[in-house]
């Protein structure tokens, strides 16, 4: 019973904190599910992308490509089903087709291109709920203080002091909120660039090498013994 009326007085607590900080709450609560439940993608997204195994995978790959050989470094790319698999596996298709080096180096610039929107997905969502969130509180800000020098402006004067309170409520109310909705979704865009810099540095790290072993002439070998 306890647990029941704890929960009912913090629903109550909260829809009066919606009711004083007035219109403006609403577009910032929606802000702030969208921010949640984006994170939450972006985080299983990475937390798949940057896996151990992946991870070990990528590793393989570059060994294998340093050593010339390409076909077993275009298998294990080809059984990686993140976006470095893909990637790596049509470079890799360029580079046993005796392409030359600038001609891999100008497929990779391509690919990730192409590749930048699945990498850098709802970046710009939360980029603009960051900056969005702080005005939209701004603005809470500016109404309830000019509700409040209205109701101070009147002629006959203010009896009930809470009127007033009111109005400054809905100022501080929507300036907490909405600084508060822009710092819980700015670290997590934060992380999210920086995950999104780490992807595209391997994929250029990985042209690199894959041009450098097609300028030098390396010719594919037959595979060595499967990695441990």
């Amino acid at each position: 019973m306890s647990t029941m009326t704890a929960m009912s007085d913090a629903l109550n607590t909260l829809a009066r904190f919606f009711a004083d900080g007035g219109v403006v709450m609403w577009p910032l609560l929606g802000m702030s599910i969208v921010s949640v439940t984006l994170s939450l993608e972006r985080t299983w997204f990475w937390s798949r992308t940057h896996s151990s195994h992946t991870a070990r995978l990528l590793r393989s790959v570059f060994r294998r490509t340093r050593e010339g050989d390409l076909s077993g470094a275009a298998d294990l790319a080809e059984s990686d089903r993140s976006v470095y698999g893909s990637f790596a596996a049509r470079l890799l298709a360029d580079a046993r087709a005796n392409a030359e080096a600038s001609a891999i180096e100008a497929h990779g610039i391509e690919l990730i291109e192409r590749s930048r929107p699945s990498i850098e997905r709802f970046s710009v969502t939360l980029s603009t709920i960051v900056t969005a969130a702080p005005m939209l509180g701004i603005l809470g800000t500016v109404t309830g203080i000019i509700e409040s020098f209205q109701l101070l402006g009147q002629e006959r004067g203010v009896t009930d002091p809470t009127l007033v309170a009111g109005g400054i409520a809905e100022a501080l109310y929507t300036t907490v909120f909405g600084l508060v909705v822009a710092l819980t979704t700015l670290f997590p865009y934060v992380m999210f660039r920086s995950q999104a810099d780490r992807a595209f540095g391997r994929m250029e790290s990985l042209i690199g090498v894959i041009a450098q072993v097609r300028s030098a002439g390396t010719k594919p070998q037959t595979p060595p013994k499967a990695d441990a």
